[in-house]
Formats: C-alpha cells, structure tokens, sequence
C-alpha cells in the first residue's frame, strides 16, 4: 500500500538533502500517516483508516461522515467503506 492519507490524499513530496559542502542529492519527505480506527455509530461498526495528521484535524473539525463522504467524493477513498 502507497503512503498516501486516505482523507487528504496528502503523499509524499521531493526535495534535497544539502550537505555541509552544498552538495545536492534527491530525497522524500514522507507524509506523518498512522492507522485509527474510527466507529460509525448509525451504521454501527468500525473502519480502520489511514490517515494523516492534518487528516485527523478534519475529521475532528467536520466530522468522520463527512470527511469520509468528501473523501470518496475527490477520489482519495476506495469505496470499501
């Protein structure tokens, strides 16, 4: 599975590693992903997403039907949910 969160679609960006001497070599800055698990009270039952930090943020802020209805609706959620 791609490192990609499920709720943002955040994944991982390109940049450089800059050592003492200014010499530039390709490196990833991964994105801050954990799985968690969240419960569906009205479908009654959990789902185990992966998702990021600022994933976590939204679902707090608008809440897991929503962020997961978002989600699905920009193409970043499979529809096993």
């Amino acid at each position: 599975m791609s490192k990609i969160c499920e709720i943002t679609g955040k994944k991982a960006g390109t940049g450089n590693h800059v050592s003492h001497s200014n010499h530039r070599t390709k490196r990833k800055f991964d994105v801050n992903l954990f799985y968690k698990k969240f419960y569906l009270p009205d479908e009654d039952r959990w789902v185990r997403l992966r998702v990021s930090a600022s994933g976590l943020r939204l679902i707090n802020k608008i809440g897991v039907h929503a962020a997961i209805r978002s989600a699905q609706e920009n193409g970043f959620l499979s529809n096993r949910i």
